[in-house]
C-alpha cells in the first residue's frame, strides 16, 4: 500500500481513541503526540507538524460536537479534516475538453531519475482508457535510451511514439512531427532532464515550450526526496510555469508524506500519484480519499475508477446477462480474476473499501490469496472448454489429469472448485433479491457508462 508505515501509525493512534472509555484533555494530548510522531517519521516539515498538532488540540477541546455525533467520532473527524488540509482539498483534474482545437498538449518536466519517461507512458495509458486518441513524443536528446524506452512503453499500450534524437534539438524534433500530431486528441511530450535545474535546462524547456505552447506542464517528482520536493517544486514553478505535479514511487518510500505536503505548501496541485511499477499504476490524486485510506476509512471514488478501468465493456455486458439468469462458470470466474489483477494488489484494494481499510487483515494472508489466484489460473488453463463451462463434471480421472497438467496439487484444484461453488451460490442468492430484470439492466448500464458514482 501507499505509505504503509504512516498509515499503520495513524491507524494505531486512532485505535487508542476508539478504545478509550472517556475523551479528556489527556487523551487528546496523547493522540496529538502520536500523530506528530507519525508525521515526523514520514519526513513532514517540523513546523507544519507542530502547527497541525496545535489545530487538532484546539479544535478538540474548544469545538462542540454536532447533535447526534459522539465526541469520539467528532475527534476522529477533526484529525481527518486537518490531515486533508495538509495535502490540499479537492481534486485538480486535467480538463482536455477545455481546448477547442487539437491536440491538447501535456509536457512533462523534471530532473534525472524521477521517472518522466515511465510517467509519460502511464499518462498515455490513463487517457487512452478514457477514450482519448493519444500520442507520445520524445524530445530528450540527452539520455541515449530515452526514445527507445518510450517506444517500448508505447508498443505495450498500443500508442504511437514519435521522436528523432539524431536531430539533436528538442524544438526541431517537435516541428518535424507537428502536422502528424494534430490528428490526436492528446499529445504527451517527454522532455530531457539534468542532475540539477541549471540555466541550460531552463533555457531548453523555455525554448521548447515557446514552440509547443503546452496546455499543461507537469513536474515529475520522486517521493523519496521528501521535504526537498518543496524547493524543486518552487524553482520549476517559477521558471517553467508548472501547472501540476506527478508524484512517483509513492509506494516505495517512507518519506512520501513529506514530499506530498511540501508540494502542497508551494500551491502547486498534485494531479497524479504513481503507486507501482506497472503501466496502469497511476491514480488521480484525491486528497480526501488518500487520507481516508491512510486512516482506514477507505477511498470508494478511487476504487470505482479502478473497477471501471479494469472492466471490458463487452465482457461486462455478457457477465450482466449471465448474472440476470443466475448463471456462473469457471470462465466467468477467470474473467473476474483477470479484472481483479488489473486493479492492483489485494492489499491496495482492501485499503480502498470503506470498513475494511481499518481491519487488521494480515498482509501474508492477502499475499497468500494472490498466490492462490495465480495457482487457479494455471489449473484453469489445463482444463478443456467443456470443463470450464460445466465444472460439475470435474471428478475422478479429470481431477488427476488437470492437477498433473498444471503442476498443481489436487488440494489446489478442490480449493478452486469450492470457490466456484460459493460464487455460483452467491449469484443465485443475489438474483433472487435484486428485483426486476429491468432494474438490474439499469444498474449494469450505470456501471458500464461510469455514471455510478459517489455523491
Amino acid at each position: 500500500m501507499v505509505l504503509d508505515k504512516l498509515g499503520d501509525s495513524l491507524k494505531k493512534s486512532l485505535e487508542k481513541i476508539t478504545n478509550s472509555g472517556y475523551i479528556d484533555e489527556k487523551t487528546v494530548n496523547e493522540l496529538v503526540k502520536d500523530i506528530q510522531r507519525a508525521l515526523l517519521q514520514a519526513d513532514v516539515n517540523v513546523k507544519l507538524v507542530f502547527s497541525i498538532g496545535k489545530r487538532i488540540k484546539d479544535r478538540a477541546l474548544k469545538e462542540k460536537p454536532p447533535i447526534k455525533i459522539g465526541k469520539r467520532d467528532f475527534l476522529i473527524n477533526i484529525v481527518y479534516e486537518e490531515l486533508v488540509s495538509l495535502v490540499g482539498k479537492g481534486v485538480s483534474k486535467i480538463d482536455v475538453s477545455s481546448k477547442e482545437s487539437k491536440p491538447f498538449i501535456i509536457m512533462l518536466v523534471g530532473l534525472f531519475g524521477n521517472g518522466k519517461t515511465t510517467t509519460s507512458g502511464k499518462l498515455a495509458n490513463y487517457f487512452k482508457k478514457r477514450g482519448q486518441k493519444v500520442a507520445l513524443i520524445s524530445t530528450d536528446t540527452w539520455r541515449p535510451a530515452a526514445f527507445e524506452q518510450l517506444k517500448q512503453l508505447g508498443s505495450q499500450i498500443k500508442v504511437p511514439v514519435f521522436g528523432k534524437p539524431e536531430l539533436g534539438d528538442p524544438t526541431k524534433i517537435f516541428l518535424e512531427f507537428e502536422d502528424e500530431l494534430k490528428k490526436f486528441d492528446i499529445v504527451i511530450v517527454d522532455t530531457a532532464g539534468r542532475d540539477a535545474l541549471n540555466d541550460e535546462l531552463i533555457d531548453e524547456l523555455n525554448r521548447i515550450n515557446s514552440v509547443i505552447k503546452a496546455d499543461e506542464t507537469l513536474l515529475v517528482l520522486n517521493a523519496d526526496i521528501g521535504q526537498s520536493a518543496e524547493k524543486q517544486a518552487r524553482t520549476f514553478h517559477d521558471t517553467c510555469d508548472v501547472t501540476g505535479v506527478v508524484m512517483t514511487k509513492l509506494d516505495g518510500t517512507a518519506r512520501g508524506g513529506g514530499a506530498l505536503v511540501a508540494c502542497t505548501v508551494t500551491g502547486t496541485p498534485i494531479k497524479f500519484i504513481g503507486v507501482g511499477e506497472k503501466i496502469d499504476a497511476l491514480e488521480t490524486f484525491r486528497p480526501e480519499g488518500f487520507i481516508g485510506r491512510l486512516l482506514g476509512m477507505g477511498d470508494l471514488e478511487s476504487l470505482l475508477e479502478k473497477v471501471q478501468d479494469a472492466l471490458d465493456e463487452e465482457e461486462t455486458k455478457d457477465l450482466g446477462k449471465k448474472f440476470l439468469k443466475g448463471e456462473f462458470n469457471l470462465i466467468d470466474l477467470y474473467t473476474q480474476m483477470q479484472g481483479l489483477k488489473k486493479m492492483g494488489s489485494l492489499s491496495s484494494l482492501v485499503n480502498m473499501i470503506p470498513g475494511l481499510g481499518g481491519a487488521k487483515i494480515p498482509k501474508d494472508m492477502l499475499q497468500g490469496q494472490e498466490e492462490k489466484m495465480d495457482s487457479w489460473k494455471y489449473l484453469m488453463n489445463s482444463m478443456t472448454r467443456e470443463e470450464l463451462e460445466n465444472p460439475d463434471i470435474i471428478r475422478g480421472a479429470r481431477l488427476d489429469r488437470i492437477a498433473s497438467g498444471s503442476g498443481r496439487s489436487i488440494s489446489d484444484l478442490r480449493s478452486l472448485l469450492k470457490q466456484y461453488k460459493q460464487g455460483k451460490k452467491m449469484m443465485k442468492m443475489m438474483k433472487g433479491s435484486t428485483g426486476s430484470e429491468k432494474d438490474m439492466q439499469k444498474l449494469m448500464q450505470k456501471v458500464q457508462s461510469g455514471k455510478l458514482r459517489l455523491k
